[in-house]
């Protein structure tokens, strides 16, 4: 598996290495979306997602009422922070990483492995979280003091960061795919072969994604945004502010 070194957006990308990558964070989220249907209260979880992304929209009304912004800041909402379930998409890469390794572009491959490792550490946190929110019985009136408190309480602030890399990590690989030559074009002329062989669902995460930020032409105002204010709100978070 790539280093945090080897697999940053600006470093020469190794296929295999990331073939190896994307199993490896499957695996994981497989193991994680397993513990979180066995709880005996899986609701719960859903309902700290849907607290999060509320909160997410909060947080960033600006974005998603600038036409040049609102489509990259949806995908992040739906597609990396929201309620979604992604088991269709990972059941989807799990079957053909081979033909993925082979054929998707290293940088679009880079950005389906750091996808499911971002889903993977985000499943991780939220179950800390769901147990933090029970302790102090809390789970069924999540507000930002409630959360803060939890969020504090489960520590993981390593865990935190990375989160925030994979968020700039994924954005910027995306910006640059979208300066690709044809890539567009192959997206689309793949979308009804994808869809006859099962593979909807991981073709719309990469449509998704590419046409977002196609439309922003250029995403490091975007990208900067995001970054400063989750920061500050970690950064409080954290001291108990």
């Amino acid at each position: 598996m790539p280093s945090d070194k080897d697999s940053s957006p600006t470093a020469p990308l190794n296929k295999e290495a990331l073939g190896a990558a994307l199993r490896h964070h499957l695996d994981e989220v497989s193991r994680l979306r397993q513990a979180r249907c066995a709880d005996p209260a899986p609701d719960d979880h859903l309902r700290l997602k849907a607290w999060q992304s509320n909160r997410l929209a909060r947080t960033y009304p600006d974005l998603l009422a600038d036409p040049r912004y609102r489509p990259a800041a949806e995908f992040f909402l739906d597609e990396l922070y929201g309620t979604k379930d992604f088991t269709a998409r990972d059941s989807e890469v799990a079957r053909i990483i081979p033909t993925l390794v082979a054929m998707l572009p290293a940088r679009a491959l880079f950005t389906l492995v750091e996808a499911i490792r971002m889903d993977a550490i985000s499943e991780s946190l939220d179950a800390d979280m769901v147990t933090q929110l029970r302790a102090v019985k809390q789970i069924n009136q999540i507000d930002d003091q409630t959360y803060a408190g939890a969020y504090r309480a489960c520590g993981r602030r390593d865990d935190r960061i990375v989160q925030l890399k994979l968020v700039e990590d994924i954005g910027a690989t995306l910006d640059r795919l979208t300066r690709m030559p044809l890539l567009g074009v192959t997206l689309k002329m793949m979308k009804a072969p994808a869809e006859m062989a099962g593979l909807g669902n991981l073709h719309s995460f990469l449509q998704h994604g590419f046409v977002a930020f196609k439309n922003m032409h250029g995403a490091d105002y975007f990208l900067a945004t995001i970054l400063e204010r989750e920061t500050r709100l970690m950064e409080q978070f954290f001291s108990g502010e």
